[in-house]
């Protein structure tokens, strides 16, 4: 049942169903109106017979007639009998009463009257016995079933007929009588029926070629390119774009099919472009939210070192004046002949940590104090060289190897040299302490050109920064340095000057490390717009140095 019920919601099944009820329809009417067509052409045939027939009994018989020979008209009426498309002869006068017949019985009688339609004068009735009636046809069945077609034809009074030796007809008689000639139609049916039987036989044999051909015809034209395009609507809400459709055809399926491989195509180009679209902005808000994390921590790590450098200079100027005296006469002390050396040595030492509190107080005020970068056009490698000098001793102590990789062609840029030095001494120093029991100090500068920045990356291969002390590294006061473990001690301002000597500049620092394999410290600063290049330069060759 389901496999019916689905064949009959089938397309080709309603299409071939209805032309097929379309090509019946024609057929039974073409077939009725032809068969009707035929069988009055029969018919109009048999009347003319035997109508020929009429006239030629009455011609051949007209001299007999005169001669008032009626045995010879009468035998030659029996002889045309014989034919088997003639089935009664009769002559009877026109009071109805039968001369002659073939049928011996009725010679004598009256014409009966059959309630039959007559064809020419359209009466229910047909009544030979009325003087005034003329030709006429009638059809209707004998005692046998049998149609017959009766043809009456009026035998009129002619002038040879009342000026004949015989003269037995007066002039004024206009009918003398009449001649009636039935034909049997039966032959007509047979051949009706057998017309019948051949439009019916030759109507079913059409219909079954068409419906198959039309079914093939649908199934091949229609059917299966609507299901490959349904195919393919399948998948494309399936979101499988790369599929296409093969062209099989010119005609309107072939452009509705290129149709929708265009409409494929379009679709998967733009979904293509807004799945790059979301990769993209998946991106851009991943940088930018980084970005503002950046300038977040920035802002908030200005505000503390704003708000610090006020406190820390009220107490630097509060703390220095006291400072300076007690300084001032620790040393009048240490230098007194009169004390003993154990005395003089701890006024020595009075000395040396009263120094010690005057060095912080500078750096104290060095950091609270926001001064303006006094900018001038530098090489940024001679100022690391510069600053390596200053730093040599550090590193010797320490046994760490310093290599050096300069970029060709390096730009001068516009910076503060005292700053830029400071930065970097405080940056070398730190990564000389980090490997108290040597390593590498790897010194990297080059020219980032996409965006116009001069970068320097300073990596050391000592301990490295726990990740939890990433985030606080740039912090005013905060150190990592230990006195036990690395024999050095730090205030924690170092990377904070550096850190806001760099954003006066216009660049940034930022810093990577994992703890226990180095530090990497990367300062990009941006090239000044009046940058001098020497045009003189080799720009075949790199400075690799190596300390």
């Amino acid at each position: 049942m389901a496999i019916l019920r689905a064949f009959s919601q089938s397309l080709i099944s309603k299409f071939t169903f209805r032309t097929g009820v379309v090509l019946l329809i024609t057929i039974s009417l073409f077939a009725f109106f032809n068969i009707t067509t035929l069988k009055e052409i029969f018919l109009q045939d048999a009347k003319d017979d035997i109508e020929t027939v009429s006239e030629i009994i009455l011609h051949t018989t007209h001299f007999q007639m005169l001669e008032d020979n009626r045995s010879r008209v009468y035998q030659m009426m029996e002889e045309v009998c014989l034919h088997e498309k003639i089935d009664r002869i009769r002559l009877f006068s026109t009071a109805g009463l039968v001369h002659f017949s073939t049928c011996a019985e009725e010679i004598g009688k009256a014409v009966p009257q059959i309630e039959t339609k007559c064809e020419d004068c359209d009466s229910g009735l047909f009544l030979p016995e009325i003087p005034y009636l003329d030709d006429s046809r009638k059809i209707f069945q004998n005692a046998q079933g049998e149609e017959i077609l009766s043809v009456t034809t009026a035998i009129h009074n002619k002038p040879s007929c009342y000026t004949a030796a015989c003269h037995v007809h007066p002039p004024d008689v206009k009918t003398l009588g009449f001649l009636e000639v039935q034909g049997s139609l039966a032959k007509i049916g047979v051949q009706a029926s057998s017309y019948r039987n051949s439009i019916a036989t030759f109507g079913i044999t059409l219909l079954m070629l068409v419906v198959i051909c039309l079914s093939w015809m649908t199934q091949s034209l229609v059917i299966h390119p609507v299901h490959d395009l349904l195919l393919h609507a399948h998948k494309v809400s399936n979101m499988e774009l790369d599929s296409r459709l093969q062209l099989k055809s010119n005609d309107e399926i072939g452009e509705l099919s290129e149709a929708f491989n265009d409409m494929t195509a379009k679709l998967k180009q733009i979904t293509d472009e807004y799945r790059d679209l979301n990769e993209t902005l998946e991106a851009k808000v991943l940088e930018r939210t980084e970005k503002i994390a950046q300038v977040s921590d920035q802002l908030v790590r200005s505000e503390k070192l704003a708000s610090l450098g006020q406190l820390v200079a009220g107490i630097a100027h509060e703390i220095n004046n006291p400072l300076t005296g007690i300084l001032m006469f620790a040393n009048m002390f240490a230098q007194d002949q009169r004390l003993e050396e154990n005395q003089r040595e701890d006024a020595l030492t009075i000395v040396h940590e009263t120094n010690r509190c005057a060095d912080i107080v500078r750096r104290l005020l060095d950091f609270s104090r926001t001064s303006i970068p006094d900018k001038r056009l530098k090489s940024l490698s001679t100022l690391m060289e510069s600053t390596l000098a200053l730093v040599n001793h550090h590193a010797a102590v320490n046994d760490v190897e310093i290599v050096r990789h300069y970029g060709v062609n390096l730009p001068d840029i516009d910076v503060d040299p005292n700053q830029i030095e400071q930065v970097f001494i405080n940056l070398l120093v730190n990564a000389c302490h980090a490997m108290p029991m040597g390593g590498r100090l790897t010194i990297s500068m080059f020219r980032d050109l996409q965006r116009d920045l001069l970068v320097t990356r300073i990596e050391d291969t000592g301990h490295g920064i726990s990740e939890e002390n990433m985030s606080r590294i740039f912090d005013p006061f905060f150190t990592t340095k230990n006195q036990e473990l690395d024999g050095v001690s730090g205030t924690g301002l170092g990377l904070s000057v550096s850190y806001g000597i760099i954003q006066n500049h216009g660049g940034q620092i930022t810093v990577e490390s994992v703890e226990g394999h180095g530090t990497v410290f990367t300062v990009e600063l941006p090239v000044s717009s009046l940058m001098r290049i020497d045009d003189e330069t080799d720009a075949s060759t790199s400075n690799v140095l190596t300390a």
